[in-house]
Formats: structure tokens, C-alpha cells, sequence
């Protein structure tokens, strides 16, 4: 009999959810939430019941039995830092996902419904690669104050599993390879992957690296510090500024790169610079990320919703194809990745980590 995979993926405002039969989607749904809808829930957490019930009747709707679910994997949230693989749920994860110490996301919740759900028809509930797998050397963590330290949060999911197919494909084992990985969406992350680990990556979740649609990157410290203190700006705001409002939203108005490609067709010389920058941007930090690997990479891997922009992809591919080969992996199936890692713990490929 084949296995039957429920992955979960709670967004801002909307849950994704996809239903595998082995390697095979019956069906994928994206649960759209509106403004009204949450506005009554004060914390993410709260929102538990509402999407669960949303999952439970898009289930029903494509007539699947809940007790046909072999196992259920959610979207990782913010936890604290792991290593890479595929974690049960258990009451710690649990508490740290209600009561966040990282920081609150929507992804929280993808543990804590599969957990529910998973017990009321007793299969297993896992998360796969949540964004703080930190797999950084310690070289990595150090800035120039001590009271700061760099931290790993970035899009590990789709990271890894873009880097697994590129292996597959080259016939090699990823652990043998070394390789630069770069998510471009809402956020950019950008990965030194060396023999299996993500040796340094940039904080995607806080605006560092490159300038992206809604995150305002690393910035000029001390023009930053003034920034915070002229008087003008609560926290609030500048944090705002720095992720979610920053970026191409700051300078355009936009968070779609779609728009500003139209835009330049028209003959917008600004959004021409603005793409050119972020081109410019995220091929100075892949040169970073060769440094790591001492220019010993095997591939150089761009992948995202952005990457479907193929003037953007041979900008960037210009730029850098001198350090490695360029291969483009148009958007992301997080949905795919998920199941297929909670395919490979049915199949005893892997096994559950203890967090």
C-alpha cells in the first residue's frame, strides 16, 4: 500500500497544504486568510483552531480520510537553532511554538496542527529543515562586538532540497559536494554549503545580506544608528523598515519583481537601476560565499520565486559563472520537500531527530 503524506505550511495569511500518495500529489489547496478573519487573534498561536478547521474542511472537500494519513509534516517555525533533518513533534517543540523565544511566525503553527491532527488518528507528526537549521562554523558567528553574535535563519527547506536534487542529478552525493545556494523570494538567503552543511548563511529573517522585494539588508551602521536615535522613528518602525517595508518596497512601492519588470519595459529608469542593484547585490554576496569555500564550489544554485525572471537570473549569472557553473531552479516547492521528507521516515531513510 502507498504511503499517504499531509504536508502543512502556514503563511501570514495563508496555509498551503498538499496531500502525497509516495511521490505523487493528490492535491495541493492554498487557504487564503483574510485581514478580517485573523484580526481577532492577538498572537499567532491563537490562530491554531481557525486554521486547523480550514485544513480539516479543504480535506473533506477532496474527499481524503484523515485515517488514510500515514504521516504529517509541518513548515518548521522558530525554534531554536538545529541541525539539519526531520524533527518529531514532542512537548518541548510544542511549548517553544506557542511560547516563541526566537520570535513569532505563522510557521509556528505547522507543528502544532500536525501534532493535533496526527494524534487524533496516531500516525507520526514531524517539521523538516525549520529556518534556524544552524549549521554555522564558528568563524562564522563572530561580528566586531561581542555583545552581537551572527545567527542562522534562513530558507533551509528549500535550500536543501534544491542542493539534494542537484546532487541526484549529478549522480553525487550532496555531503560530497560544495555548493553556493541562493533563495531569492520575499527574502534573499544566500549559502555556503560545504560536504552536506551550511557552513554561513546570511539572517534572511532580520534584513541582513542583500537588499530584497520587502527587506532592507545590511546597512551602513552608523547611518543606521542615526537613523534609530534622530527622534523621527519608534523600534517599531525601524524594524519595519528593515524587514517587511524595506527593499523594494521602500524604493518602488512594490515587493513584485513582476511590476517592476513592467515598469522598466515602460521606461522606468529608476526601477531599471533598482533591478540592476539587487542583480549587482546578490552576485557580491555569492562571491562572499565562494571565500568560504575557498573558490572550491562545484555549482552555483539560484532558486525562488524570483528566479522565474530570466533577465534577473543572467545578470547574476554574468556576474559570477566565472566561479562555478550556474544552474536556475525556478521557484519553490516547499510542499514536494516537505513530503518527500516525511516520505523518507516512512521508508526508514531517515529518522526523526529528538529536539
Amino acid at each position: 500500500m502507498p504511503y499517504r503524506i499531509l504536508a502543512i505550511n502556514p503563511g501570514s495569511t495563508s496555509t498551503k497544504i498538499s496531500v502525497f500518495e509516495d511521490e505523487k500529489v493528490l492535491f495541493t489547496e492554498t487557504l487564503r486568510h483574510t485581514n478580517e478573519e485573523l484580526s481577532p487573534y492577538k498572537q499567532v498561536a491563537d490562530q491554531f483552531e481557525f486554521r486547523k478547521r480550514t485544513i480539516i474542511s479543504s480535506l473533506e472537500k477532496h474527499n481524503i480520510n484523515l485515517g488514510s494519513i500515514s504521516i504529517i509534516v509541518g513548515r518548521g517555525g522558530l525554534l531554536r537553532p538545529v541541525e539539519s533533518g526531520v524533527y518529531q513533534v514532542n512537548e518541548r517543540m510544542k511549548e517553544d511554538l506557542i511560547h516563541p523565544k526566537m520570535g513569532e511566525h505563522a510557521s509556528n503553527l505547522g507543528g502544532l496542527i500536525a501534532s493535533d491532527l496526527a494524534s487524533v488518528i496516531g500516525c507520526m507528526a514531524c517539521i523538516a529543515d525549520p529556518v534556524v537549521v544552524d549549521e554555522l562554523e564558528q568563524v562564522a558567528r563572530i561580528t566586531g562586538l561581542p555583545q552581537i553574535e551572527r545567527v542562522s535563519i534562513f530558507h533551509a527547506l528549500n535550500h536543501k532540497a534544491i542542493a539534494k536534487i542537484y546532487a541526484r542529478e549529478c549522480k553525487r552525493e550532496y555531503a560530497d559536494l560544495n555548493l553556493i545556494v541562493v533563495h531569492l523570494g520575499g527574502g534573499v538567503s544566500i549559502g555556503a554549503h560545504k560536504n552536506g552543511r551550511v557552513i554561513d548563511v546570511n539572517n534572511a529573517l532580520n534584513g541582513e545580506g542583500p537588499f530584497s522585494p520587502e527587506r532592507a539588508g545590511s546597512l551602513p551602521a552608523a547611518a543606521l544608528a542615526e537613523l534609530c536615535y534622530s527622534g523621527q522613528y519608534t523600534l517599531g518602525e525601524v524594524k519595519k523598515m528593515i524587514t517587511g517595508e524595506g527593499g523594494l518596497v521602500a524604493h518602488l512601492g512594490t515587493n513584485s519583481f513582476y511590476e517592476v519588470s513592467q515598469r522598466i519595459e515602460k521606461g522606468d529608469k529608476r526601477a531599471e537601476l533598482l533591478s540592476e542593484a539587487f542583480a549587482y547585490n546578490v552576485s557580491k554576496a555569492i562571491g562572499a560565499a565562494a571565500a568560504v569555500l575557498s573558490g572550491k564550489v562545484d555549482a552555483i544554485l539560484l532558486t525562488g520565486g524570483i528566479a522565474n525572471n530570466k533577465s534577473l537570473m543572467d545578470q547574476i549569472a554574468s556576474r559570477v559563472e566565472f566561479i562555478a557553473s550556474v544552474k536556475v531552479y525556478p521557484g519553490e516547492d516547499e510542499m514536494a520537500a516537505l513530503a518527500m521528507n516525511g516520505l523518507a521516515v516512512l521508508k526508514g531513510e531517515e529518522s526523526p531527530k529528538l529536539y
